[in-house]
């Protein structure tokens, strides 16, 4: 864990509400791995007072990417600053995504934002392994398909793809991986991971999920965002032993 006094590059608008910014942070890219998060304190003075997490979404050389909406002042601020403006940045923080293992077959489930951490995922992923997206928003306007490979959409108000929830779209298209080992990475908002970690536990399929709270110190200090174990023998910390959990880990 490093705090680093970055520079920021450039802005890329991805959506209507969704940037993606592209910083100078050679130390913290460096030793970034998928599924880790960064808190950036995102301006000078004392408001906003604490900082605010972001997936790294990449990672080319010593630049770091990271995506994000506009929710609040925080973001509004980010999306607000200029080329060389200078952004305090702690990372890289958490548990990410596990790579290793038996499996011949790597899916992708995103919802909304939750596109966020697989683009550094992707380019991270073994050669021989094959990867499979799917997407979700709850219109077009919120699919994000930003550097994610094979992808099938799905809507809520079924203006593009398959109308329904992504969870439901996976699940349709299931059969079509019987006879692959699959793997399923994910985030996205926590109903959007509930459901699908209720089936992959009842289908038994290994499932890492990247899960989203609000966070304080990013990690562990503050004790600010405890999540409870699925066999509901007490707490993990999301910042430190997550965000990523297996499915069959932490009770969502």
């Amino acid at each position: 864990m490093l705090i680093e006094k970055t520079k920021f590059i450039s802005k890329t608008t991805i959506t209507a509400n969704t940037y993606l910014i592209k910083v100078f942070a050679p130390s913290i890219a460096q030793s970034a791995k998928p599924g880790q998060f960064c808190n950036i304190k995102v301006s000078e003075n004392s408001f906003p007072l604490l900082r605010r997490p972001f997936s790294i979404c990449d990672v080319e050389g010593d630049y770091i990417y990271f995506m994000f909406d506009i929710h609040g002042e925080g973001t509004r601020l980010l999306r607000d600053k200029k080329e060389e403006d200078e952004l305090d940045i702690l990372g890289p923080l958490g548990v990410g995504f596990d790579l290793e293992g038996d499996y011949d077959t790597a899916i992708f489930i995103a919802g909304g934002l939750g596109s966020a951490p697989f683009p550094f995922l992707t380019k991270n992923i073994p050669a021989d392994i094959e990867i499979h997206s799917f997407v979700g928003g709850r219109a077009k306007e919120n699919v994000i398909e930003y550097k994610m490979k094979n992808v099938l959409a799905a809507t809520d108000d079924g203006s593009y793809g398959f109308n329904g929830n992504v969870v439901e779209l996976f699940n349709s298209k299931l059969e079509t991986f019987d006879t692959k080992k699959i793997r399923i990475y994910a985030c996205g908002p926590n109903p959007m991971l509930k459901a699908l970690q209720n089936l992959c536990n009842e289908k038994k399929i290994d499932c890492q999920l990247s899960v989203e709270t609000v966070m304080a110190c990013g990690f562990g200090i503050c004790q600010g965002c405890p999540i409870e174990k699925y066999d509901g023998d007490g707490y993990l910390l999301v910042c430190k032993d997550g965000p990523v959990f297996d499915s069959r880990a932490v009770k969502l």
